[in-house]
This record gives C-alpha cells, sequence and structure tokens, in this order.
C-alpha cells in the first residue's frame, strides 16, 4: 500500500493490534500493517518514543498507556459508561451474571463495558474488543437496529462459530424481526458453548436504539430469562438518563 501517508502508516501499525493480537513482534506487525520491515521499524520506534507503543523485555510490542488514557476521554467511555455503569453494577448484583454493555462499530459489537458476578460463565468478550454481531444477543439487537446496508452485509455472509450459530440467512432475519417487535434478543451458545444470553436496546433521545446491555447465562439453567426484568429496569434507567440529558448523549 505505497502512497499513504505518515499518519495512515502509523495508524496501520496500531490498527495490527486487536483483542487477538495483544502483543506482536516487529515483523509480525510490518505483515498485518502492510508495510515494509525497515518502515515499520522507523514508524514502531516513533510510537514508542510517543508511548503509544511499548516494547516489552521479550522483544515485542503491545498498547502503551497514552492510547490508553485517549481512550478514556471518549465520548462513549465518558458519557455512555458515565451513564449505564451504576445500573450495570446493580444488575450484576442483583443476577450474579455477567452484564455487557455494548455499542455498534459497523458490522462488529463494541464492548464497551464486562462485569463478571458470582454465577458468572466464560466468556470471550472484553472491554475494548468486538465480536460478530449475529452471533451474541447484544450483537442481535444492534443488528435488529442498524442500516439496511450493514444488516444485508451481516445476513450476506454470517460466520458459523459454534454448531449453534445461526447462520441462514432467512432464519437469522426473522430472528432479527422478532427483536424489533419484542425488545429483547436471546442465543443460547451461538458464541461459546456453555453460555446463553439475552438483551435489550438501551434508546436515546430520539427513541433511537445507541447500545444494547446483555445478560451472559451458563446454557444449563433451566430459564435463561430470569433476569429479563431486572435487566429491562436496568435499560429503562439508563435510557432515562440519555433521554433527560444528564450525561450527553453518544455520537
Amino acid at each position: 500500500m505505497a502512497g499513504r501517508s505518515v499518519t495512515l502508516r502509523a495508524l496501520s501499525i496500531l490498527d495490527a493490534f486487536d483483542s487477538v493480537h495483544l502483543r506482536l513482534r516487529l515483523s509480525e506487525i510490518a505483515r498485518r500493517s502492510n508495510l515494509p520491515l525497515a518502515t515499520a521499524h522507523r514508524h514502531v520506534q516513533e510510537l514508542v518514543d510517543w508511548h503509544a507503543l511499548e516494547r516489552r523485555e521479550d522483544g515485542t510490542y503491545q498498547i502503551g498507556a497514552r492510547l490508553w488514557h485517549l481512550g478514556l476521554l471518549s465520548a462513549m467511555h465518558v458519557e455512555l459508561r458515565e451513564a449505564a455503569l451504576p445500573h450495570l453494577q446493580d444488575l450484576c448484583a442483583a443476577t450474579g451474571d455477567t452484564v455487557h454493555l455494548a455499542v455498534r462499530d459497523g458490522g462488529s459489537a463494541l464492548y464497551v463495558e464486562r462485569l463478571g458476578g458470582a454465577r458468572s460463565v466464560r466468556v470471550v468478550s472484553r472491554p475494548g474488543g468486538t465480536l460478530p454481531l449475529h452471533a451474541t444477543a447484544v450483537g442481535k439487537v444492534l443488528l435488529a437496529w442498524a442500516p439496511d446496508d450493514v444488516r444485508q452485509s451481516v445476513l450476506s455472509r454470517p460466520e458459523r462459530l459454534t454448531p449453534y450459530t445461526v447462520v441462514e440467512p432467512a432464519r437469522l432475519a426473522a430472528q432479527l424481526a422478532e427483536i424489533r417487535r419484542s425488545g429483547v434478543a436471546w442465543t443460547r451458545e451461538e458464541m461459546t458453548l456453555g453460555a446463553s444470553s439475552v438483551a435489550v436496546g438501551v434508546t436515546g433521545a430520539a427513541g433511537e436504539v445507541v447500545a444494547a446491555v446483555g445478560l451472559v447465562v451458563p446454557s444449563p439453567r433451566p430459564n435463561i430469562g430470569t433476569g429479563l426484568r431486572a435487566l429491562r429496569a436496568a435499560v429503562n434507567a439508563i435510557s432515562a438518563r440519555l433521554r433527560a440529558g444528564e450525561v450527553r448523549e453518544v455520537a
């Protein structure tokens, strides 16, 4: 990708890192950012000097503290998380289950917060990480109210992540229609074996879905909807704060 500006080269290096690739060697950074090794080395050193990257003793690199501090200034973190966190904590305490707060980032669900409860099951999500929209309850909520082009893109190529992931376009489209009707999304072991989930959308001032809150529960539980009433109460409280303008709404 010759001809990229210095800024785009630096950004491509940072974009080489994700929730699966938390630490990378220089050669891996060059390959994943599609840059010559010498060019990658020069930009990586500049990013280390600026504390956007950190070099570990084993020679690998990881995201540095300066980006973490900058990330805390984002509207998503300062405003949405500020509105939601007290209610997410109450929900986690009331149910004992893992609680998620997510927003849509293109064709993925971006996890803003995750709280673990006393009965939490193993999950693959992490704050700042992304998961497919079609395979998680929070993702299905966000997908149900996503623009048509996003829905069509996801429906055209859903990936099977477990034997239970819904990948048939017609069946998935029917699920999304039901979510828009009922306001609730459900999954059973579509993302992780042994884990099921339920989620509800957070609405903004204009009534649009701007985020989703979900519970992850053990699949063997006889009724995975036992926490739905508490989930709805938490979401209603978060939505009310956004509508009242107690915090500025997420863009």
